[in-house]
């Protein structure tokens, strides 16, 4: 298996898509000062899965992404990609049918790397898994660097070891080795884990099986509290439908009282209207009466007057006798005239007194028999203050009762629910 060609895009110095092709064994980058050599050691490093900033002379790993210069800005992520000649099967296992072998790493601002493999998405230890055995890795004996010479020679027999142990391909079988033993320690942990865990659940067990008795007892003995409270509710319900029958007829009774007084007062009522009646109608004999009265006095008056100026008259006449003797017979006859009228309104005078009189007594007894009605009209309005105010506390007991009535039907809607949340338990 021999590396073919490097691909960067984005890492550190090498901002634009770069295809370095290795196409001989021996292949040199010679340059001056800062055109990139190290990077390229840096990217196949990090392209196997590197994870130390400090082996990439960097301070973190978004260092190994393009910050930008003067002329270009920066970029936000950073890949590379090594392709590997497998024609001669170099690579055994899975991917020994395939001659190349492309890998690839990504990496972004937000610090998450993404590893692919032949472009499919993997894990960063199945690339290290590839190269165990083969002698590349991020910080293999392949990739020699200033003072690495100096460091194998200086080496402790660990560390050297670990080299040789590379060098021979005995790495892979370590690490399968290692791993192998970590999944049997790990088992043996769970084993006794799994004893911890059996044990505990035997104690959990007969805790659980005494509590299952003790809850058999509690639901026994639960079933009978429902059923002994679901008799006494049956109990008192049926009292409760006693009592508002009881209380109905009570009711009905109070209502057929009320009815009756009802239609007493409305007869009562009609007396007074007709009492009224005649009232207006006396008032209006009395008026026309009254009305007749005050004429007769006017024309009374008037005749009066007249009197008063015939007697004046006739003085003045007797006194001047001697001159006027034609006026005398002239005045004699109209004195004739006015005695006959005088007689004529008293006749008529006398013959209204009595029907005034008539007319004052219908007065005062028809005054003295509304006064009695307004009496009993009074007092009926006590009894009808009083008999509403009898009628009102049955009404305020009856929605007294229709309330407890309500409470009761929901109290019997949820016991019912119960008794059937009860009966599917008890199935």
């Amino acid at each position: 298996m021999r590396l073919s060609k490097i691909k960067t895009a984005g890492f550190k110095s090498f901002v634009d898509p770069t295809i370095i092709d290795l196409r001989s064994n021996l292949t040199g980058i010679v340059g001056p000062n800062g055109c990139g050599k190290s990077n390229t050691i840096d990217a196949v490093r990090w392209v196997m899965g590197e994870s130390s900033a400090k082996h990439l002379r960097g301070a973190s790993m978004d260092d190994v992404i393009f910050n930008g210069s003067s002329s270009r800005k920066p970029i936000g992520q950073a890949s590379v990609e090594l392709l590997f000649d497998n024609s001669d099967g170099g690579l055994g296992g899975e991917y020994a049918t395939f001659s190349e072998i492309a890998i690839k790493r990504l990496i972004s601002r937000d610090g998450q790397s993404k590893y692919f493999l032949n472009g499919s998405r993997c894990r960063r230890r199945d690339i290290t898994d590839i190269f165990l055995g083969t002698g590349l890795g991020p910080r293999s004996y392949a990739i020699i660097e200033q003072g690495m010479i100096s460091r194998l020679i200086e080496a402790k027999p660990e560390e050297l070891r670990n080299t040789i142990e590379e060098a021979a391909g005995i790495s892979k079988y370590k690490e399968r080795r290692r791993e192998t033993e970590t999944r049997i320690r790990h088992t043996r942990e769970n084993l006794e884990r799994l004893s911890d865990l059996r044990e505990e659940m035997e104690k959990q067990l007969a805790h659980l099986k005494r509590q299952s008795k003790a809850a058999e007892k509690y639901k026994t003995f639960k079933e009978t509290e429902r059923r002994l409270n679901a008799e006494i509710i049956l109990l008192r319900l049926n009292k409760v439908q006693q009592d508002i029958t009881a209380r109905q007829a009570i009711i009905n009774e109070n209502a057929t009282t009320h009815q009756a007084e009802l239609s007493q007062q409305r007869s009562l009522e009609n007396q007074i209207e007709s009492q009224r009646e005649a009232h207006t109608s006396a008032n209006n004999a009395f008026n026309k009466i009254q009305a007749v009265f005050y004429q007769v006095g006017s024309e009374i008056s008037r005749i009066e007057q007249s009197i008063r100026h015939q007697n004046e008259l006739e003085k003045r006449l007797q006194t001047d006798l001697e001159q006027i003797d034609i006026e005398i017979e002239e005045s004699q006859t109209d004195a004739g005239k006015d005695k006959q009228q005088l007689e004529t309104a008293t006749q008529a005078l006398a013959e209204i007194k009595p029907l005034l009189t008539v007319e004052l007594k219908e007065l005062d007894k028809e005054s003295a028999l509304l006064e009695k009605n307004e009496r009993a009209l009074a007092e009926w309005q006590k009894k009808w203050t009083v008999f509403q105010q009898r009628l009102a506390e049955p009404a305020q007991k009856a929605q007294v009762e229709r309330a407890r009535m309500e409470q009761f039907e929901s109290q019997i809607s949820h016991t019912a629910s119960r008794l059937s949340k009860l009966h599917s338990e008890q199935g």
